[in-house]
This record gives C-alpha cells, structure tokens and sequence, in this order.
C-alpha cells in the first residue's frame, strides 16, 4: 500500500482485484467496461459497475499486446503477437475487420486510430509503420489469403524437419481466422520502413500544433531507438504519414506514452519518465521515477501514474511531485488506464502476475454525482468498516468488539437520520441496536410500518490454517466478488437495506416508517433477543410487515424467495453411572451399568432403519402440500434439471427438496464420554447431542415433551443403576409465510423489476429411474437414497457463477442482466430446512406477516472459509429493498 503521502489528496485504496491464469499486456476502458489482452490471446471483458467478467474473445492466436478504443467509441482496435489487428465493434463485441500486412511485420505492439480520417495505424516489430484506411476498404482488391500471416511460411518454424517434413499448421490458427471479420490487406505503398531503429513499442494520436483546424491530428511514436517521432497525416492521401521532428533524449527505448492537453510523457527502459512541450517540442522534466523500466503511463484527473517492471506504482501530481508510492503488484506492471468503476474515478493496473488492480484514486469528479451512487460509496465504505468489527457473539474473548460494532452501527443509523437506541439484553448479552425512520407525514391514515430484521453477529473465523485467501476481517474485492466473514451472513444484506432507506430518504420518497431490529446474538440462538423486545415493544410501535435478509438462492443463477423455515429442538442427552471411569479388562462385566451402552439403547428408540422418526404421533401434525405447492416443487426442480441433466429426474428432484425443506428428521451431532482417550474405558458419563427439525404444524413444546416422554420410557425399561438427564438447549418454531399475500407479491414485482429477465443458458434434461417412495405416517412420500446436498445444487461450485460464464457456442459470448426470457419469468419460490429464532417470534409478537428475500447465491460459503457476497448482488439487493421500502405503503 501507499508508502509516502505528501498531499491533501486520500492515498490510492485498492478497491477491487481481478484475478486470470495469463499475463495481462494490454487494459482499455470505455462506457463501464474493462477491456483486457492476455498472453493466451483472448479479450476479456469486465464490468467496471459490477467487477463481474461479462465476455470472452479469442481474439488472436498469440499474446494481445494493444488495445485501443476509439474516442466516438464505435470501435475496439487489438493487436496481438500473430502480426495481425483486428477491429471490433463496441457494441455487440463482433468481429468487424482482420488487418495484416504483406511483410513480416512480428509482433504489432501498438494501435492507433483516426476518427476523422477513418485510418487505423500499427507500429511492429519490424519497425515499420504501416497504415489503412477503413473508408476506402471496399474499393480494394480482394485479399490474396495465400500471403496472410497464417498462411505463409515462416523462415524458422515452418522449416523443414527430418525427412522434408514442414510442422504441420496449427488448427486453432485457422478458427481464430475464421472468426475475425472481413480481411483487409495493407497496401504495400502504405508503409514507412524503419520508421524507427529499433521496434515501435507506442504511438497515440495528438492534435497538431501548427494547425488552427480542432481536428488537425499528428502521429507520435515512440522506439526502441530511444527517439519520439512526430508524423504529419495527410488527409487527401488515405491518412499516409511524413515525419516532421523528432524528439530525443537518451538511448533508451521509449516504451510507453501519455498525453495530457500538449504535454507528452514517455516512459523508458532505465525508469526515466520525459515530459515534453508539444507547441515547442522542448524537453521541460526529467522525472527519475522508478530504478526499472517504466512499462505504463496513464493520465489523468490531473495526476501522471507510472507503472514499473518491479512492480510499483507512484503517483505524481502536475508539479510532479511524487504523493504516493505502492507495490501494486507481485511481478511487472505491463499496462494501466484509468476509467470509472461505481462512479468513482480509478486508476486500473495489469501485470504478468495474471492481476488486474482497480485502485481508488481518492478524488471524486467535480459535478455533482447522483444520490444512489453516492449512496454506492457509501454503502461499501460502511460495509467494509461493518466487516472490520470481529462480532463473534460465540466467543467471550470477543464481547468488548461486539459491543464495539453495535455502537458503531448505532452511530450509522444516527448519521443517516433515524432515532435510534440500543436495546439491553439479558445477561449482558450482546445489545440489539434499534432504528427507525419516518416517512413522510400522512395525516389523513396512521403511517405504515415495516420492520426489517437482521444480526450484526458472525461465526468465528480465526484462519489458523491459513484457509483464507483473504483476511476474514478485512473487506476485500476479488472477480467481482466481496470477501470477509459475516459478508453474506448478514452484514451485506443489513448494510443494504439500511442504504436502500437511506437513498429514499434523501430523495424524500420515503412514505413509511422503518424499523430495523438489528441483534447480537443470532449465531448463539438469538439469546435474549424476545425478552429485550417484549419490554421495548412500546417503543417499537405497531408492524404492518416484518423484512428479512437472511439466506441464500438456490443455485448460483436464479433469484429466489423464500416462504418457509424449518424449527429446530436442540437436545443434550446424559447418561451417568454411579462408578468413576473403569477399565473394561478389570471391571468389565455384563452385570455393570455402563453409561455408554444406555445411552445408545436409548437413542436407537428415536429413530426407525429408514431414517423416520419413530416418536408417537410426531408425524401427525405435518401438513400435506396442497397443490400451489407442488407446482413451486416441480417449477424448482425442473430449472434445475435443465441447468444440469446429471441432477436425474426432476420429480424425483423436488421430493429430495420436500424431504430437506418440509419434512421433519431428527439428527445425532456426537456423542462424547469421560475418561481419558482409549479402547479400554468404560466411561462415567456418556453424552449425545442431538436436534430435531420441525415444519410448520409441529410446535417446539410438543416435540421437547414427547422426545422426554419417549426418551425416559425407554431408560425406564432397562433396568439400569444409572442416571439420565435430558436438556433442551435451544429451541426455534417453524414458519411458514403466504406467498399470495402483498408483501411477498411486491417483493416479486421487485426481484423481476430489478434482476429482469436473464438467460440462463438452460439444458435438456436426461431422464433417471424414480426410487421406490414410501409413505410416511401422514401420508407424505419420501426416499433415504441420492438426497441432493446444498453443493450438489451448484455443481461443488468453485465460486464461477453461470451468471457471468460464456456460452460454449459463441466466442464472444457477452452477458446481460437484462437479456431475454420468457414472459412468465418471475424468482423462485423456496423453503429452507434450516431455522431463524427470531423470525416466527416478530410475527406472533406484532401480529405481522413476514417475508424473506434471499441476497446470496448458494455458493456464498457462509458460515466457512472464504465467505463473499457478489458485487452487483449487494447492489441489486439494495435496489429490491428500495423498491419495496417505497412501494408497499400504496399497496
């Protein structure tokens, strides 16, 4: 990071990394979009609102070593290793033109292009300059292919070998060929031999001098001769070029150029950076820069950066000072530019480490921005400050830090402009920090209210074993994801609800109050949480809704809803002999009361060979799913089967998702003994803890007094000297919400508004033999074989998203978040098995229906290494709260 800072102006932040497998050589920006050439020849294409990879050229055989974007953004100029420039369009990213030469040219390491003379020019290896003038395109002979580079005999590779054989020509060159648009041959006239005494390595267009006409243009080139020349352009010849000066000082290949207004920088080999005086052609500074070679110059919002072959990077204002220095990154700097990425301008650096670095700059642009993206900035400056805090509520060590990040998200919710307190807990539990904001007045009905409920509390995330890529406390941006612990799992999702109020707010569009509820303690079973409510209710006020953000889609791809929770019972179970701990080769004997063996003679009563559970009636309160229900089951399982045909049958599918989501089970975590470790111990004490999953029907004092009732029966008939304790540790009620009722019908009508209708390149599915089903005793089917896990769902997904994949058919392939599909489109509709305390208490308490929007993809690792939360999900999420925040008042 920054090493010196000698002005006013912020140090350059780090604000997001991209990672690639290849080099980076060459970076364009242009209209939100991130252009970048690889080694392996490809043009990657990245969003710089949502730092998400959006398309995928092969666009050259060898390296790209150019891009170039035209300034009426029409074109895309690349140029690459295999002695060859192609034209793209902006737009669409299709192939438009194929340039080549006639000579053998090598590399072409530079591009530049002409608007008003509609001429492209290319400086290469062979240190020429060679031109073409696309206006006159279609009034040229037709290429004679038999003299493209692809096609010709290269003097060393295609040199025979034994036995008179030549290497046989490279398949993947002919498809690159194939793919790249009209062929356009260069006029052999249309070319400046030794335009240079050594390669030329940059060139840019700049507005001459000598001519009072504001499109009269130069050509600048710089070499590796150590010279700069300046050509004049002929504007009745087809762009041909004369020199007119050149500009030396020093020996040194000049390997990178910058302008700003008239003043030229070069950057050379021994880490010199020139700065000239286009209207004089006089040398004004010499900046020693960087002890290596500078290999990238950007300019921009009146700052010079310079980028070197160590690997750093310094900042220079206009009197070129030097105001910050930072290692950037691992290897050689190979090209930067500057562009804009979530309304903030940026400085962007690509190396042969395979990174692309999109660096702050610091400085906001001097017209007035508008409040969602302001709001943007700050939402991801708050949530990287929330994410700092180590709230883990599990752990006592870190109680003063939880305290710490409740008091600082108080402070936020104060600073954004709503009464706020903090609500005590029992015990000294961690605090639930509560917030409201006030519509705007209606006196005419009592104002609507909506409480959105979330956690600021984590799962601990200590990376001894140094699992993490990234520290789990510090926010970091990687390929368009956030990282850090807590990201997902809730911090994100409650960050952008509060900014989502925040922007409506300052729009004065807000037309209801809102109520956050945000606890400490969710991650040790919400403790404390309903009696700090029930006193406090008071303040809270009336609830029309209940909101809440606190799980995952389904898959990677699909926005969901979710309507349904599974409760929970947690269960210690103890057995204890009247003996301490035995040797079983001395004291064993089938006379003594072992603990261990009661305790697994009790336990085997709970469940049946099938895995049902086998306590009386349990069963019977679980209601059948009716038929709306079925038709969300078959709509889940049939997306899913056609994203992945290796899933099986799609009904077989959505009786797997009943039995995780509406099914009661009864799980075993672990059972545990006194005495030291080892085969010979009989122990004192045996310990098994155990949960049971309820659905909605079932209520949580039922189950806890017939898992005792049937629990102690059992104990009772073995005859046993030993004792049982059984304890409820932790219990949550089902829930169970009405995807019919307004507020889910405006969450739908917002996920559609804001996602809109994506492609999903979805595929056939392939059918699969359907297991035997048995029925339960309330008549519900189930299967015990091929359950699907959460990770199957997402293919073990490795955190690539098919929302920003190519499509195998295309070599472009860009994506859009607003593409086709069909009509009838809307998010998915899912239950979970998993349990939220909190959630069925605020609805019984304030006699409010509640709703659960699920911000995350399922591959967002909560709760373990790694966890992050997609860039433009965070956004998007924040769009959807804003939606309903304003629209559920007229509903």
């Amino acid at each position: 990071m920054p090493a010196s800072n000698r002005s006013d102006r912020p140090s350059p932040t780090l604000f997001h990394k991209v990672k690639n497998d290849k080099s980076i050589l060459a970076l364009a920006a242009c209209d939100s979009r991130l252009f970048a050439g690889t080694q392996a020849g490809e043009i990657l294409v990245w969003s710089l609102d949502t730092c998400e990879r959006i398309a995928s050229i092969k666009a050259h055989l060898h390296s790209v070593l150019s891009l170039y974007v035209t300034k009426d953004h029409r074109f895309l100029f690349s140029s690459g290793g295999d002695a060859i420039v192609n034209v793209w369009c902006l737009d669409t990213l299709s192939a438009l033109y194929s340039i080549y030469s006639t000579y053998d040219v090598g590399d072409v390491f530079c591009v530049a292009y002409s608007s008003s003379l509609q001429t492209v020019y290319l400086g290469s290896q062979n240190t020429s300059i060679q031109w073409f003038d696309l206006s006159d395109k279609d009034n040229r002979p037709t290429p004679d292919l038999s003299r493209h580079p692809f096609n010709r005999n290269h003097r060393f590779f295609d040199s025979t070998g034994p036995g008179g054989a030549p290497t046989p020509r490279s398949a993947a060159a002919l498809e690159t060929r194939s793919q790249n648009g009209q062929m356009l041959e260069i006029d052999n006239r249309n070319i400046i031999q030794y335009a240079h005494n050594g390669y030329v390595y940059c060139m840019l267009l700049a507005h001459d001098p000598e001519e009072e006409d504001l499109d009269g243009e130069v050509l600048i080139s710089g070499g590796g001769d150590g010279t700069i020349k300046i050509w004049s352009l002929e504007t009745k010849d087809g762009g041909s070029i004369s020199k007119l000066k050149t500009l030396r000082s020093g020996d040194d290949s000049v390997l990178t150029l910058a302008l700003d207004d008239t003043f030229l920088y070069s950057g050379r080999l021994n880490g010199e950076v020139n700065v000239w005086d286009l209207d004089t052609c006089q040398l004004l500074r010499r900046v020693q820069a960087h002890t290596t070679d500078v290999l990238a110059l950007s300019v921009g919002y009146g700052l010079i950066f310079t980028g070197s072959a160590s690997g750093s990077v310094k900042q220079f204002d206009a009197q070129y000072e030097c105001l910050h220095q930072w290692q950037a990154h691992d290897q050689l700097i190979l090209a930067s530019v500057m562009g804009e990425c979530c309304g903030k301008q940026m400085y962007i650096t690509g190396g042969n480490d395979g990174c692309i670095a999109v660096w702050d700059v610091g400085k906001t642009k001097n017209e007035p921005k508008r409040v969602e993206s302001a709001q943007n900035d700050q939402l991801l400056q708050s949530l990287s400050q929330l994410v700092a805090f180590r709230t883990v509520s599990s752990k006592p060590e870190y109680a003063q830090e939880c305290r710490r990040g409740a008091s600082w998200l108080k402070n936020l919710f104060k600073y954004l402009g709503a009464d706020t307190e903090m609500l005590s807990t029992a015990d000294s539990m961690n605090p639930v920090v509560f917030a409201r904001f006030k519509g705007k007045d209606t006196p005419s009905k009592q104002s609507r209210r909506i409480l959105f409920y979330g956690h600021y509390d984590v799962v601990p995330a200590e990376d001894k074993q140094q699992t993490w890529a990234t520290d789990p406390f510090e926010m970091r941006g990687v390929n368009g994801y956030l990282y850090g612990r807590g990201i997902s799992d809730n911090k994100g999702p409650v960050m952008a609800a509060v900014y989502a109020v925040a922007e409506l707010v300052a729009e004065k569009d807000l037309d209801m109050d809102v109520v956050f509820l945000i606890e400490g303690e969710e991650e040790c079973g919400s403790r404390g949480f309903q009696a700090a409510i029930k006193q406090k209710k008071e303040l809270i006020g009336h609830i029309d809704w209940i909101l809440l953000a606190n799980s995952y889609w389904l898959d990677d791809d699909y926005p969901c809803l979710t309507y349904g929770l599974r409760g929970v019972v947690h269960a210690t179970v103890q057995v204890t002999s009247e003996r301490p701990d035995l040797h079983s080769g001395v004291d064993g004997s089938q006379r003594i009361s072992e603990a261990m063996k009661d305790l697994i003679n009790i336990l085997a009563v709970l469940s049946n060979n099938d895995g049902s559970v086998k306590i009386p009636g349990f069963y019977d309160p679980v209601l059948r799913p009716n038929r709306a229900e079925d038709k969300r089951y078959a709509a889940i399982s049939k997306m899913l089967v056609a994203r992945d045909p290796g899933r099986g049958d799609a009904s077989q599918l959505a009786e797997q998702l009943k039995g995780r989501w509406r099914e009661p089970s009864l799980t075993v975590h672990r059972v545990t003994t006194s005495g030291p470790p080892g085969s010979s111990v009989i122990p004192h004490t045996a310990t098994a803890t155990l949960s049971i999953r309820l659905v909605p029907n079932q209520t949580t004092a039922t189950v806890q007094g017939a898992l005792k009732e049937v629990l102690q029966s059992a104990f009772a008939g073995l005859c046993t000297s030993n004792k049982l304790a059984i304890t409820m540790d932790h219990a949550a009620e089902p829930w169970l919400g009405d995807p019919e009722n307004t507020i889910y019908r405006t969450l739908e009508e917002a996920v559609v508004n804001v996602w809109g209708p994506a492609d999903h390149h979805r595929r056939g599915s392939v059918p699969a033999a359907k297991p035997q089903l048995k029925e339960l005793s309330n008549g519900s089917a189930y299967t015990r074989s091929g359950l699907g896990t959460s990770a199957s769902l997402t293919n073990g997904s490795d955190h690539h998203s098919q929302a920003t994949a190519e499509s195998p058919s295309s070599p472009t392939s860009p994506r859009s978040t607003k593409a086709t599909f069909a009509p009838s489109w809307k998010p998915l509709y899912i239950r979970e098995g998993g349990s939220i305390p909190a959630i069925r208490f605020l609805e019984q308490e304030f006699e409010a229906p509640a709703a659960h929007l699920p911000c995350g993809q399922a591959s967002d690792k909560a709760h373990l290494d790694n966890e992050r939360l997609r860039l433009s999900n965070l956004h998007k999420s924040k769009d959807i709260f804003k939606r309903v925040f304003r629209e559920l008042p007229s509903k």
